[in-house]
């Protein structure tokens, strides 16, 4: 369901030529420090739920975001919600990044761990409900690749190995029951796949062919255009995919920052990206200019209710409407959040000591790379339950010079010199 099933012609030129609008809610209040909300979700134009990431929280609005309720999920402390979804006004799934996965049956007043999946998934990073009761659900941005799906309204599940097709998923996203798409990274980079029968078998109908890039969120216009951000790793740019063709053929157009994530349009032509270190920037010529619009910060998600209502997701919970609503709101930190690394001492010689300050329960893959820019290996993966300190000691036997470290967490990403002597 995220995605705009409509049928833009005249209409979608005419809405084009209006002022478009984003401002932040005030409540619920922005994610303090480096967190975010990663996911917004509305049913329709009044009924909603935002999901917050590292300080793990749920709120519920029926009133078109004038008024937001908390509604308790788990008790689990150091929980990072990444995605909500909702069949109905009655059920709806809450995926996390901690091998917890969330099920409501009465519109998010109660949550149940849901326990009925084998092997259980570590994270789920994308969801959607398609029809009245099937469910799909992909994981995760740190390994390995996997789908789960229901075709009862959660109560039964099925876990579906994805890893002959990709090694991360983040983003899954269907048309109907049986046709659909998955995308996030595999060997040779941001990867597209594609099915026809439900997740049975899936083709490969993109893959960027550079390496540790992920497609990271996805939106279907009128089910025939497909927008993607590819999220890069430095010195690379982050790009829009875009297919207007329904993945026949692609096109790229570079972003003015490496770390996008977020992706809305309205039209061919006309929408809206961002990412950890960046607000809403704008484009009216399918991606080939960028405008910094000066409002939002650290975006995740862009949600289409209609196609001249969205709502999006990052340090605030924004809301887009077409008219003169007047000033917009742009007091959030567009800054991206980054974890507090200490690299001691510096220059490194035969060991590599790091203290990684979290945050929050996080993930973290940390790969090495050359002074070209050349990736070398990854040195670190690791799954942290818990906020705080963690030091590590890594052997570090590789020949002098100039050498990068890029650092993917729940955060995002990124990039801290060394040198080796």
């Amino acid at each position: 369901m995220k995605r705009i099933l409509l049928a833009f012609s005249l209409l979608s030129s005419f809405l084009d030529a209006q002022q478009y609008n984003w401002t932040a809610f005030s409540n619920p209040p922005p994610a303090s420090g480096v967190g975010r909300y990663d996911d917004v979700f509305f049913l329709d134009e009044n009924v909603g739920w935002a999901a917050r990431g590292g300080s793990a929280a749920v709120f519920k609005t029926i009133n078109a975001g004038s008024t937001w309720t908390q509604q308790v999920v788990s008790s689990t402390p150091n929980e990072y919600y990444r995605n909500i979804e909702f069949l109905n006004e009655n059920i709806g799934f809450l995926g996390t990044l901690n091998n917890n996965f969330y099920k409501t049956t009465d519109g998010g007043s109660s949550w149940q761990r849901v326990n009925n999946i084998s092997p259980y998934p570590q994270g789920i990073c994308g969801l959607d409900c398609v029809g009245t009761s099937t469910v799909y659900g992909c994981g995760a941005w740190f390994y390995p690749a996997y789908i789960i799906k229901s075709t009862d309204s959660g109560n039964t599940w099925q876990y579906i190995d994805m890893s002959a097709y990709a090694t991360a998923l983040v983003e899954i996203t269907f048309i109907d029951e049986n046709i659909g798409f998955a995308a996030g990274s595999d060997d040779d980079g941001a990867v597209v796949l594609k099915t026809t029968n439900g997740g049975v078998s899936w083709t490969k109908i993109y893959n960027s062919n550079i390496p540790f890039e992920y497609v990271w969120k996805m939106q279907l216009l009128d089910n025939n255009k497909i927008f993607c951000s590819i999220e890069a790793e430095s010195p690379n740019i982050g790009r829009l995919l875009k297919s207007l063709d329904g993945g026949l053929t692609w096109e790229t157009k570079d972003f003015p920052d490496t770390y996008v994530q977020a992706v809305g349009f309205t039209s061919a032509t006309h929408g809206w990206m961002g990412g950890h270190n960046t607000g809403f920037y704008e484009t009216f010529d399918g991606g080939t200019t960028w405008n910094n619009t000066g409002v939002g910060g650290s975006l995740n998600r862009i949600f289409f209710v209609n196609n001249s209502l969205a709502y999006a997701a990052g340090k605030s919970i924004y809301k887009m409407t077409t008219g003169n609503l007047g000033i917009h709101e742009s007091t959030d930190d567009h800054s991206e959040g980054k974890l507090q690394i200490d690299v001691a001492p510096n220059p490194v010689k035969d060991k590599l000591n790091l203290n990684i300050h979290f945050e929050h329960s996080d993930h973290v893959i940390i790969g090495l790379y050359d002074g070209s820019g050349k990736f070398i290996t990854n040195i670190l993966k690791d799954n942290i339950s818990e906020k705080g300190m963690k030091k590590y000691s890594l052997d570090f036997n590789y020949p002098k010079g100039n050498y990068l470290l890029n650092v993917h967490s729940n955060l995002g990403r990124q990039a801290i010199k060394i040198i080796k002597e």
